[in-house]
């Protein structure tokens, strides 16, 4: 963990003791994706937390990486805009205890290192590019809370811009998992394909007209990075058995919930957490293939921002459950932020418990 960049004198006074303003203590926890610029504060509420502040801006920074191997001047304009306004919460919150993380783009750009460097000198934030491992494990302890804690297995879906997050879970020893703790997800295995919206919707741009083979073909893009992988075979009769289920974490997973309830506008407090069929999966997906572009846009649960690639994300969804087959898919708004923010305070509340311990022994 991190303090608040260029914190003024009065917060870091705060953090001394331990509190944000008004005696809270905050933590801060930011995502920057290949897609998008997250950032969540919270202060701690019982096993979870309650949110003081959140920003959430679509930057696309890996445009055009997939082409050309680094990140453009205009994208990386885009997100430092987007990082200058996180920064400026951060700093008014008086946040005690942050953490930046940076994903697939900056992982894979020629001049991810050099665009950190520029992020820590223009906003003071200082950005730590995960692996894939830690963004899968992050990604299921966001989600913990979402798991059917009667299945005996669960497959965390983390569609991000640049790459996807596939984290199976072992749901069966009650005993040994209850309660789940965010430092310590049951997971049995992840994969990390380098497949995102992003990269999938530029590796096939939309023609004039979407189409089924269009579709297909993405899929079949998806599942070829997929198929073949057996380390989580242990689990698959659990998927047989029909015992165990799908968390879908994404913009575009979300866009098909809403689209899926017809709401007149999107609502995270409706769309996280709701169970669909893989027939309402298909039958939405179904529906956003027949529409053009300026159809989708016009969606107010898909929009400007995501019109060009929630039949991407659609694809990666398909392409699991075709090979992972199972009848429930539970949807998450919400993911690397939350499980960001959990597990800071996590070890947040260890500290403390040791600081006790300690002053106990003396």
């Amino acid at each position: 963990m991190s303090e608040a960049p260029s914190a003024p004198r009065a917060a870091q006074n705060g953090r001394e003791k331990g509190a944000g303003m008004g005696g809270r203590e905050l933590y801060g926890a930011l995502d920057l994706g290949t897609n998008n610029c997250r950032l969540l504060i919270a202060t701690p509420a019982g096993r979870g937390f309650r949110v003081v502040d959140a920003y959430s801006r679509i930057v696309r920074l890996g445009e055009g990486l997939s082409q050309s191997g680094r990140l453009s001047e205009a994208a990386m304009d885009r997100a430092l805009a987007a990082l200058r306004v996180s920064a400026d919460k951060i700093r008014r919150r008086e946040v005690t205890r942050f953490k930046a993380i940076a994903t697939q783009a900056c992982r894979a750009a020629k001049n991810g290192a050099e665009f950190i460097e520029r992020v820590a000198s223009e906003t003071g934030l200082h950005l730590e590019v995960i692996s894939p491992k830690e963004e899968a494990h992050l990604s299921v302890a966001g989600c913990l809370n979402l798991l059917d804690r009667e299945a005996d297995a669960a497959l965390v879906v983390d569609v991000g811009g640049g790459s996807t997050e596939l984290s199976w879970v072992d749901l069966a020893d009650r005993g040994r998992f209850a309660p789940l703790a965010p430092a310590r997800p049951p997971i049995r295995a992840w994969r990390s394909i380098p497949l995102g919206v992003v990269t999938l919707a530029e590796q096939f741009p939309e023609g004039p007209d979407p189409s089924e083979v269009w579709f297909r073909r993405m899929v079949e893009a998806f599942r070829s990075q997929l198929e073949g992988f057996t380390g989580a075979e242990n689990l698959r009769s659990a998927f047989d058995a029909g015992r165990a289920h799908i968390v879908g974490t994404s913009g575009a997973i979300t866009s098909l919930a809403g689209l899926h309830l017809n709401l007149p506008r999107y609502d995270r407090s409706r769309v996280d957490g709701i169970w669909m069929s893989r027939d309402d999966c298909e039958a939405v997906v179904e529906r956003i293939i027949r529409m053009s572009l300026a159809e989708r846009t016009a969606q107010p649960c898909i929009g400007p921002e995501r019109a060009d690639l929630v039949l991407a994300g659609a694809a990666i969804l398909q392409a699991v459950q075709e090979l992972w087959p199972c009848e429930r898919l539970r949807v998450a708004d919400r993911g690397l932020r939350e499980g960001l923010l959990l597990s800071m305070m996590a070890a947040g509340q260890r500290s403390r418990r040791r600081g006790r311990r300690r002053g106990a022994a003396k």
